[in-house]
């Protein structure tokens, strides 16, 4: 039988998007363990994480049970500006490799906010205008999060404040100008304006900023402003659960022409895209119906997986959050200001942390101008500037594939492609002239991040 000729882009109906999001925890036998309060280290309840979070995304918090939820109208709706999203087979990359690998990526790109993270944005957005807020709070660390947040609270007239990373601040102030077209406040983080920041920038004087100090900024924020509530890019399991709309629309166009693929590789800094991309495949694995090699792809400059510990620890640098069991380097780990972009965070979401564990899963990490030489000979032949984050699930495909060159194995290797580097172009512009550096931290480094892990019985 023949096999059946794969366009190049295969593209879903909008009657084929997805009805529901899919909760890979449903399936997990371990499931990820709960947020803890850190004063009494108890379990985190609907009630106390309702005075930071939207109500209903509470709920989906805290849900380990419910395999499939429902997408409502206006979220899907909104998605059908830029979804579904193409699945593509990497035909010209292929040929170029001389690989016998077959190459496929999902595309998530074709928003103005150049990335996966518009799927989750409209749905937290969504829940804060039906409660009937008057905004919400983030962080954003290169930039991506923060423009999806703008374009949705703009969509359903929410207000939107953004406590951006200084060092993305700097080097990225068109991503910048694009959140304050669409109405939101931008502010560098650490700032003045948080009695956090301050604290941070005394302790830290002249710091680049990271994640965890914006998250702690944009936590105090919404805290202390009635009416808003903090909402978040990565990490959380609601944020992976929105993100599963990526993963499902994939297998859709997979099952559609008989593609089964054998790897599936996916950058990972908070783990939202990863997440996103991995979730009903895991799925089926967890199941026992199908086998899959799964290949998280992190920074080597900040390697929650690779060189991380499983612990409890603070979400945030200003250790106002929750704790939460993760692959960690530790709350206080500042990662250099390098052009990771979104990989920068401390930590890894706790379903991921917990599916790492388990042995269902892989990571490797990757230096930062291996990750750039990547990324420009795949817009060299693939026709896309891709973003810096997608560039190290692109440079361990291209490693994957040239395996398969040596072996002559003619597997089928699946990336996401989180999103255009078109804003990236100053990391693009320190690569071609030589200016890069790669960065790897030293044992000592991260030691003292590790030291700041909490201490208590059972934890490290």
């Amino acid at each position: 039988m023949s096999e059946k000729k794969i366009p190049y882009k295969i593209y879903l109906e909008e009657s084929e998007m997805p009805k529901a999001w899919y909760n890979v925890r449903a399936d997990m036998k371990n499931k990820p363990a709960p947020l803890l309060n850190p004063a009494t280290l108890e379990p985190m309840t609907a009630e106390e994480l309702g005075a930071v979070f939207c109500d209903e995304l509470v709920k989906q918090e805290l849900d380990n049970d419910n395999r499939y939820i429902e997408i409502p109208e206006k979220i899907r709706d909104f998605y059908k500006m830029y979804r579904p999203s193409p699945l593509v087979r990497a035909y010209c990359l292929e040929e170029k490799l001389q690989t016998p690998a077959k190459i496929y990526y999902k595309f998530e790109g074709n928003n103005t906010s150049g990335s996966h993270k518009l799927n989750s944005a409209i749905a937290q957005a969504y829940y804060a205008k039906d409660q009937g807020l008057k905004g919400v709070t983030t962080e954003t660390g290169a930039g991506q999060w923060g423009t999806a947040l703008s374009m949705a609270c703009a969509y359903l007239d929410l207000d939107c404040k953004v406590y951006m990373v200084k060092c993305s601040y700097e080097q990225k102030p068109f991503r910048r100008e694009v959140m304050r077209t669409y109405g939101v406040s931008v502010t560098p983080s650490p700032s003045e304006t948080t009695e956090i920041g301050r604290k941070i920038l005394a302790e830290h004087p002249g710091t680049s900023g990271s994640l965890g100090c914006a998250i702690s900024e944009a936590v105090e924020v919404a805290t202390h402003t009635e009416g808003y509530r903090y909402v978040l890019g990565s990490v959380l399991n609601q944020v992976l659960l929105h993100q599963s709309v990526i993963g499902v629309e994939t297998k859709t166009a997979m099952d559609k022409y008989g593609i089964k693929p054998d790897v599936i590789i996916g950058c990972a800094g908070g783990g939202s895209n990863l997440g996103g991309l991995i979730s009903p495949f895991m799925g089926e694995k967890l199941r026992g119906e199908a086998d899959y090699q799964f290949i998280a792809v992190e920074p080597a400059s900040c390697p929650s997986f690779t060189r991380g510990v499983f612990a409890y620890d603070f979400c945030d640098t200003g250790m106002v959050c929750p704790l939460a069991k993760m692959y960690t380097l530790g709350s206080g780990f500042i990662p250099s200001p390098n052009h990771a972009g979104g990989l920068r965070y401390h930590g890894m979401s706790s379903v991921l942390s917990q599916l790492y564990h388990d042995g269902y899963m892989e990571a490797r990490s990757v230096e930062q101008t291996e990750v750039f030489e990547a990324a420009e000979r795949f817009a060299r032949v693939e026709g896309i500037l891709p973003a810096p984050e997608s560039s190290h699930a692109i440079k361990v495909a291209i490693d994957e594939a040239m395996k398969c060159k040596e072996t002559g194995e003619e597997k089928t290797i699946l990336f996401g492609l989180t999103g255009t580097g078109y804003f990236d172009m100053y990391a693009y512009e320190k690569f071609h002239d030589g200016k890069m550096k790669d960065y790897i931290p030293s044992d000592e480094d991260l030691k003292a991040g590790f030291d700041g892990i909490p201490k208590f019985p059972g934890n490290m």
